[in-house]
């Protein structure tokens, strides 16, 4: 293979002072809720917050000092485009970043902070890199590929030799997956270090082109996942055949694994993880049986996440906690019946958000009426508590997002 394990070690050497060497720790909470031993990479913890800096570093590095004085492009969704605008600008480089339209607001601003020129074009990674590839040709830039690039594969390969570094004992390494860089160069690292270890590749179910093109099946893609970093449709020519080779296998997350990922690792570890860097941790909630009593290494591979999209993972993580639930409540027309039902959920310790009264639109009796609670509890057994209190003062409740979801 072209990546090697001494590739990856001039890398690390070529990368050195210049790209944080992240913490690599045990978490003890997530190892109990998943039955494996559990040790996170936390890249999450570079000045741009992703992984991609130590790819994009070395790869500018073996530019000419011709190709330096000309600039370079690069197509990215994000975190590739603001590695490269961050390091092209510390070493005099300029840079032009071609994104996607759908990109988050929150990194293409970051990329323009780093002092780039950015180009909105397409509206997938796909089309970016065709426009991307025509504007490089156009202004004679070096493009500088996300992932299909050896100089990048190897610069990638170094996070799996920090993890074995630290921890040797490490059995398992779990890896998001795009076009197939940052697993293309940790497992050409990880598996000549330790030829026993498994490394297990992640792909979002709406964006399985990795998965697909090792079976030779024709992948459907979604139309968007919250896993934008890993909306890849084409994996690449070069991290294809080292996948093929020296991945064990490729498991599939729904977006609702990774917000619950999310969310936990925010309020477990207290680290923000963007959706493609929560997907290696989304793999083992999915499917725990596979990594249960292993000492598993899982890659967060990022945390640029759009803050809106951040509060709403949040409120829907709330929802699947019971942490936050909607209740429609009958009660009688009168005065003093909604004063009466809400001392009683003030008595069962729930802190009312909203409160929505409907009279018309019922299909109740006249002189009934209906009010729906959005509540604060303390989780699924307190949400029981609550409505057995409403029960025992007469009053008779449902669960609004339990019966939408049967409907």
């Amino acid at each position: 293979m072209s990546v090697t394990l001494d590739s990856v070690r001039e890398a690390a050497g070529a990368i050195v002072g210049s790209v944080v060497a992240t913490p690599f720790l045990r978490s003890q909470t997530l190892s109990a809720v998943t039955g494996a031993e559990v040790w996170i990479k936390y890249e999450n913890e570079q000045f741009t917050a992703a992984f991609k800096e130590r790819g994009a570093l070395n790869r500018l590095l073996s530019l000419t000092r011709e190709e330096r004085s000309r600039g370079v492009l690069a197509v990215s969704a994000g975190n590739h485009a603001q590695a490269v605008a961050y390091h092209a600008k510390r070493l005099g480089i300029g840079a032009v970043i071609v994104m996607p339209r759908f990109t988050p607001h929150v990194k293409v601003e970051r990329t323009r902070a780093h002092g780039a020129e950015v180009v909105l074009a397409g509206e997938s990674f796909d089309a970016a890199k065709v426009a991307g590839l025509a504007l490089a040709a156009e202004r004679g830039l070096t493009f500088v590929h996300p992932y299909d690039d050896e100089k990048v594969i190897a610069g990638q390969g170094t996070v799996a030799l920090e993890m074995l570094t630290a921890n040797p004992s490490i059995e398992m390494l779990v890896v998001p997956i795009g076009g197939g860089g940052l697993i293309a160069g940790m497992a050409t690292a990880a598996k000549a270090m330790n030829p026993d270890i498994e490394v297990i590749g992640v792909e979002t179910a709406g964006f399985p082109a990795m998965k697909c093109a090792l079976e030779g099946t024709t992948p459907k893609f979604a139309r968007s996942t919250i896993a934008e970093g890993i909306a890849v449709k084409e994996p690449g020519a070069l991290t294809l055949p080292i996948v093929r080779s020296l991945v064990s296998e490729i498991l599939l997350v729904e977006d609702g694994d990774i917000e619950q990922a999310i969310v936990m690792l925010l309020e477990i570890e207290k680290t923000l993880a963007e959706g493609a860097g929560a997907a290696g941790f989304a793999a083992m909630l999915r499917h725990p049986e596979r990594f249960r009593g292993r000492r598993v290494g899982v890659v967060l591979c990022g945390g640029n996440i759009d803050p809106l999209v951040l509060s709403e993972i949040i409120q829907r993580g709330l929802v699947r906690s019971g942490r936050l639930v909607r209740l429609r409540v009958e009660l009688p027309d009168l005065p003093g019946a909604l004063a009466d039902v809400t001392r009683c959920l003030a008595d069962a310790n729930a802190n009312i958000e909203e409160v929505h009264h409907q009279r018309a639109f019922t299909s109740l009796p006249v002189l009934s009426a209906e009010v729906e609670f959005v509540l604060q509890a303390r989780g699924a057994s307190h949400v029981a508590e609550i409505r057995a209190a409403l029960a025992q003062a007469g009053y008779e409740s449902e669960l609004l997002h339990e019966s939408e979801r049967a409907r």
